[in-house]
């Protein structure tokens, strides 16, 4: 079966020069999908013809006039934009016409378009942001990561229940574990709320490992680490400055003297390896889970790879059914926090 995928072709710091090479790259790696680039017309159909180009049978122009600027409000957008290439793709999800939305556009606006457009899966209060990060064990998914600057007990809770439904299907797992991001591994240790999230956690089906620390997510703890979007995005943008930082370091000590230089070429395979391994655009692609309809934002300044790998990380929600996964994992949840409830009023009762 062809799935179909719609690209916000205008989003993102540069736009089309690297949207568009990058949709045309992924047809030529997967033969099973259809992708429909939203934007303006002539800037789109530009950069095809760079490509010698014209016409491809798996590729749609879908025009829009408006673009979604990457400093702009989202309430802006929301409001005044409603035939921007955001707005648009987005619209073919909910009309069906596509299975998935991409964008690197502004994430406020992402958001807060999605949301209203397609509204939220049955019993989940917010969307949230996910991201598959590379640890020493593979990939844990953290979630919140800004999204939502406040969340409640019940709230972290359903972002818990989200990001296993997500691990549990693109990577075939029955009950990935689930950590609750904290300052110490200690139940008395955390907020209010915190302590709230970790008891309704211990009280649901989930597969709940107990809190984990900063450390624990890179260490591949569990496969899936929760916390309000103010905490995921502080931990993710240090995490960003520190992979620079990183790889600053290593340029500036092998290029410092001609000693330096020859060790840096007796170790450029492994150096290469080493690149590759954290190369950020690898694991490019958040996604915007809860929604009725799968959405992913890519990051504005991402090249074709990296675009190319946030396509890949919605074709592969559309293969694992993640939106249908969520619904059905939500709904256990509710009966099993039901069937606790009945179970504990017995046992109370004279």
């Amino acid at each position: 079966m062809t799935l179909t995928v719609a690209i916000d072709a205008m989003g993102g710091d540069v736009g089309v020069a690297v949207t568009v090479p990058a949709a045309l790259a992924f047809l030529e790696q997967h033969s099973d999908v259809h992708l429909i680039l939203v934007g303006q017309e002539e800037a789109i159909s530009a950069q095809l013809q760079k490509a010698h180009l014209r016409d491809h049978p798996r590729l749609t122009i879908h025009a829009a006039s408006q673009v979604v600027e990457m400093d702009e409000l989202p309430q802006i957008a929301l409001k005044n934009k409603k035939d921007s290439s955001m707005r648009v793709a987005i619209n073919l999800v909910k009309e069906g016409r596509a299975q998935a939305c991409v964008s690197a556009g502004n994430t406020g606006a992402l958001m807060a378009t999605a949301r209203f457009v397609l509204k939220t899966l049955p019993g989940i209060d917010r969307p949230a942001i996910a991201k598959l990060m590379p640890t020493l064990k593979g990939e844990t998914c953290i979630l919140d990561l800004g999204a939502n600057v406040d969340s409640s007990p019940a709230q972290l809770l359903q972002f818990a229940i989200m990001g296993a439904s997500l691990i549990g299907g693109l990577h075939n797992k029955a009950a990935p574990t689930v950590g609750l991001l904290n300052i110490g591994s200690e139940d008395i240790k955390g907020n209010d709320i915190v302590k709230q999230a970790a008891e309704l956690l211990r009280q649901s089906a989930l597969n709940f490992y107990g809190n984990v620390e900063g450390n624990d997510i890179y260490a591949g703890t569990v496969d899936v680490v929760v916390c309000d979007g103010f905490t995921g995005n502080v931990a993710l943008k240090t995490s960003e400055g520190l992979a620079h930082m990183v790889a600053t370091f290593l340029r500036e000590e092998f290029t410092r003297t001609w000693w330096a230089r020859l060790c840096a070429l007796a170790a450029l395979p492994v150096l290469r390896h080493f690149k590759k391994r954290v190369d950020p655009r690898r694991y490019n692609g958040a996604s915007l889970l809860g929604l009725r309809g799968i959405v992913v934002k890519s990051h504005g300044g991402t090249d074709s790879f990296g675009f190319q790998c946030a396509l890949q990380q919605a074709f592969d929600e559309v293969r694992a059914n993640v939106s249908q996964h969520i619904t059905e994992q939500v709904a256990q949840q509710l009966q099993h926090c039901a069937a606790s409830a009945d179970l504990l009023q017995t046992e109370i009762s004279p």
